[in-house]
């Protein structure tokens, strides 16, 4: 057991750390690493189990700095219990190239479990990390064997919890009973504009007593107490804990202690000087690390490299004992699938219409035997969104051993947590919404993206063709808009056949998120002796062709059948006309160029494209001289045949564009 003073003295070198980075850097944020110095010190070499030299292993407690701003904590802590993160590295703080950005990023800096700084983010993250590894245990744990067994510890700030993401995300990790998530909250009553009470007077204990949450109250400058107060929390395994930590934000420094200011402005030289006096610090060297320092924090992380190797002993007599749930095991956590795993998707018969909704639903219905790592849920629309086939188990409190989650009406909370089961390894999530509601995930999207996590989302009622619902739930823009997050693939099938092949490109994907953009109405399925798709997973293919063709229409989702509609029309017009299905851009975009000018010859400038959407970024299909066959205006209430032909996306509408293409580029 650490003395005290080695302890204090381990405290202040994280507190210095951070403010010396801060002010070389010129920018950051100082304070709140220096308030929670004690806390996070206390729970990273007494409680914490990891191991430096293989910061991957798959039973390693996984820690998340919510309060992303306070970056050089989680940096400090790395480079001083002996991660590859040197200090030259904390002193190149939010420069170019280093591995010490503004905010965490995963993968930039080993260690590092997942990308924060969207207030809320890191904690809905917990959440999905630590269902995970409920999920994983009573899937492969056996009696004698817990190979999946592990602690999500978080440091939250104010503002993670004012955050509407986490009262979605935190209500639904009490209901589940997730017992081994243990947030340390930084209650420093500070927030940029000022004290907290200028917004926040609620009592938060009494919130999350009421989530379901087992609570506490501690001194987060009195180590002991904050140990102890973990320690119960550990205890606590049918709830999970929140210790609310009170902090001086800023602590030690003379005149910006407890202020606002100490939030995101460093110090500045003289005060940075007085603070060292005050803690009883040397003004030089910068970044200065004692000797006795380096050697506790380091040997603190010989528990967490014991008890790793202690797991793979263990682990090797579960592989002799349940050789197959292992070999499943390892073939989870390395992100792979079952052996021809996609053989199980059926082939639709072209006999009558099925909305791609329901052919998604039969998708997830064929893939959830053999996908043993594929959980998912729906915000509270599984009969819309087609996202629990007959036969799956919920999972609950009481039974964690099921493949689905009922979200609630927590389209934001879902996203994070998604985002948290991708992290964790060993599972691959899909979450279910509506299209116009993806606004409220929109955050957790982009940092799906950010992360290059694969996570599947199942948008559903994408267009005017939800019908009488009416515009408050018709989406226009949204797809276009996701169009524009970097690393997002967005799938339109046609059909319930194109429909399959999205399913396939998502789950192929270990590296960025997919969304499945799916019809409410029924749509006729393409005959696959006439129309192969099997070229559908390139993002755009040459769906029904015509030799030299004079014209080129280009159309996704339900709009494919208009666009085939408006092609036999004009072929007995005696116009040679091809029809391009494009469910994803971002796919054709990403295919060698000689492919994509076989798709869209440069030569045939007569182009139109149609999407029951907003027209942005078709531009650059159909250049200067073609059309955009859409909708820059809000839906109405009505059935849906009477939306498209009074909004005008109708197989007329295409041919009257296709028209005026060809007469401009004769």
């Amino acid at each position: 057991m650490p003395t005290t003073e080695t302890q204090t003295l381990a405290a202040n070198t994280v507190r210095m750390l951070a403010a010396d980075a801060v002010q070389k850097a010129n920018s950051g944020h100082p304070g709140m690493p220096m308030g929670m110095a004690d806390a996070a010190v206390a729970l990273w070499t007494r409680h914490l189990l990891h191991d430096p030299d293989d910061p991957v292993w798959p039973n390693r407690d996984r820690f998340v700095l919510s309060a992303g701003h306070g970056s050089m904590l989680l940096y400090g802590l790395l480079h001083l219990t002996g991660y590859d993160l040197p200090l030259d590295q904390l002193k190149a703080f939010r420069q170019w190239g280093s591995r010490t950005p503004g905010h965490p990023e995963r993968d930039v800096a080993a260690g590092v479990e997942t990308t924060t700084g969207p207030l809320g983010q890191g904690l809905s993250n917990a959440v999905g990390l630590a269902l995970a590894e409920r999920w994983l245990a009573q899937r492969y744990n056996r009696p004698g064997f817990p190979i999946v067994n592990h602690h999500t510890y978080v440091i939250a700030s104010d503002g993670d919890l004012m955050e509407g993401v986490t009262h979605e995300s935190c209500a639904l990790a009490g209901h589940l009973g997730l017992g081994k998530l243990i947030v340390l909250y930084d209650d420093n009553g500070i927030s940029i504009d000022g004290p907290t009470s200028l917004t926040f007077s609620e009592d938060v204990l009494a919130r999350f007593t009421g989530y379901g949450w087992h609570v506490g109250r501690v001194d987060g400058h009195d180590p002991a107490a904050v140990g102890s107060a973990i320690e119960a929390a550990q205890r606590e395994t049918t709830r999970p804990s929140l210790i609310a930590c009170r902090t001086h934000i800023g602590y030690g420094s003379p005149n910006r202690q407890d202020s606002a200011k100490a939030h995101g402005e460093p110090l500045g030289p003289d005060e940075l000087t007085l603070t060292k006096e005050r803690l009883g610090w040397p003004a030089e060297p910068a970044f200065h690390v004692p000797g006795e320092v380096a050697a506790f924090m380091k040997g603190s992380t010989d528990r967490g490299r014991a008890a790793h190797r202690a797991w793979r002993e263990m682990f090797e007599h579960y592989r002799g004992a349940h050789p197959d749930l292992a070999r499943g095991f390892e073939q989870a956590i390395a992100g792979e699938l079952s052996d021809r795993w996609d053989t199980a998707l059926p082939i639709a018969p072209a006999e009558k219409p099925v909305a791609t909704r329901a052919a998604s639903g039969a998708a997830l219905k064929a893939l959830l035997p053999v996908v043993s790592s594929l959980v998912g849920g729906s915000a509270d629309l599984t009969p819309s969104n087609n996202t629990q086939p007959t036969g799956v188990a919920a999972i609950s409190r009481d039974n964690l051993a099921g493949s689905y989650v009922h979200f609630g009406v927590r389209e934001h909370g879902m996203g994070g947590i998604l985002n948290g089961l991708a992290l964790h390894g060993g599972v691959r999530p899909y979450g279910g919404t509506f299209l116009v509601f993806s606004d409220y995930m929109r955050a957790s999207i982009r940092m799906a993206a950010l992360m290059d996590l694969p996570v599947v989302y199942v948008f559903t009622h994408d267009s005017i063709g939800l019908g009488e619902d009416g515009p408050t739930h018709q989406p226009i823009e949204h797809i276009a808009s996701l169009r524009l997050i970097p690393g997002l693939c967005v799938f339109r099938p046609a059909d319930a056949n194109e429909t399959m092949v999205g399913w396939r490109v998502a789950l192929e994907r270990k590296h960025g998120p997919t969304a499945l953009v799916l019809t409410r109405q029924a749509v006729p399925v393409l005959d696959p002796a006439r129309y192969p798709v099997a070229e559908a997973h390139r993002g755009g293919y040459v769906l029904s062709d015509a030799d030299d063709p004079q014209a080129v229409i280009i159309a996704t989702g339900s709009e494919v059948h208009l666009a085939l509609a408006a092609q036999d029309v004009l072929r007995h017009e005696g116009l040679r006309v091809r029809v391009v299905s494009m469910p994803s851009t971002e796919l054709f975009d990403a295919q060698p160029a000689d492919y994509r000018e076989r798709v869209l010859p440069t030569r045939v400038r007569a182009r139109v494209a149609v999407e029951a959407g907003a027209t942005a970024g078709w531009g650059r299909y159909v250049g200067l001289d073609g059309e955009v066959v859409g909708l820059d205006r809000f839906g109405a209430s009505a059935p849906y045949q009477v939306l498209y032909r009074e909004l005008g996306i109708t197989a007329d509408a295409i041919n009257d564009a296709v028209h005026r293409t060809l007469a401009r580029t004769r």
